[in-house]
């Protein structure tokens, strides 16, 4: 169609039909979409409803049929337990304390041998990464029993040092995201402040890591993620009432016979509630580093 041919025809209104066509398409395809992540985002969010709305009804109507969607009556009985008849606040601190142990530590090691893969031209360097990246592929699992051995020579079992320590040797997921962040960064940065007498420890201390908050936050997250949920390095370690984490804590209302749901949903719902505040206040950063992370290198 030439250009006199199209402004005769824009001119008759021939064209408006097929341009209200895909408008209405438009609206569709978008409808359809918002329709898929409200269906999505119920689903996601059933499960936590359902463990706060079970925390706060009677222990007999938590599998009443026909399911009572809305607590009735509202009871604090669950909450009432586990604050009075057992020690929730050690267990909770003890969670904190190891959680942000092991949340420092991993930000620390990796962070360092990050920038050594990313920024440092070293003999060996690109096969020492990829022997990194291939303990990733080791499940815990096949390494509990070498892991308990080493804590136990080094009397640290029923400690929580056997929980946090670990993480200050680095994590190699966590080397591997800081290191493909990092290798998104100017170079012409490091080169200026080489030429200015800047060490590799300068560098990172006064360039890298104030450039790298996303990263660090989103790395910050999931190790702390990690940490506060993990069951299996407690069960393994912890053996004293005073040590246990919240996640062992909660192991305790499920019986052979019978499993105290109201109570175990109650200690769930506030060991949920940090990992919230947590994901709230990184979100914006977290956000940053997946757009970031993996451009380059």
């Amino acid at each position: 169609m030439s250009t006199y041919e199209y402004a005769q025809a824009h001119q008759s209104g021939s064209l408006t039909p097929r341009r209200r066509n895909f408008r209405g398409e438009d609206v569709a395809l978008k409808t359809v979409a918002y329709v898929l992540l409200i269906a999505i985002g119920i689903t996601t969010i059933f499960p936590f409803y359902w463990m706060v709305a079970t925390s706060f009804k009677e222990e007999q109507k938590v599998f009443r049929i026909p399911t009572q969607w809305v607590p009735d009556p509202f009871v604090l009985d669950g909450y009432e337990y586990i604050f009075t008849r057992l020690p929730f606040g050690t267990f909770f601190l003890n969670s904190v304390k190891v959680s942000v142990l092991s949340t420092i530590g991993t930000i620390l090691a990796s962070s360092l041998a990050a920038y050594a893969f990313a920024r440092v031209r070293f003999k060996g360097g690109g096969v020492l990464f990829i022997i990194v990246l291939g303990t990733m592929m080791i499940p815990y699992h096949v390494r509990m029993i070498p892991s308990f051995i080493i804590m136990h020579r080094l009397g640290l079992i029923d400690t929580h040092a056997s929980l946090w320590l670990p993480a200050f040797f680095g994590s190699s997921y966590s080397v591997f995201l800081m290191r493909q962040y990092l290798m998104t960064l100017p170079e012409e940065l490091m080169d200026a402040a080489k030429i200015d007498g800047c060490s590799h420890f300068g560098i990172y201390a006064r360039i890298v890591l104030p450039l790298s908050k996303p990263i660090l936050a989103t790395v910050a997250l999931l190790t702390f993620m990690g940490s506060w949920n993990n069951l299996l390095g407690p069960l393994l370690y912890l053996n004293t009432e005073h040590m246990h984490t919240l996640t062992l804590a909660l192991t305790r209302f499920r019986g052979h016979n019978y499993t105290y749901w109201t109570y175990m949903m109650a200690g769930a719902t506030i060991t949920v509630l940090p990992i919230a505040i947590v994901f709230i206040l990184t979100q914006k950063y977290f956000v940053q580093s997946v757009t970031l992370t993996g451009i380059k290198g």
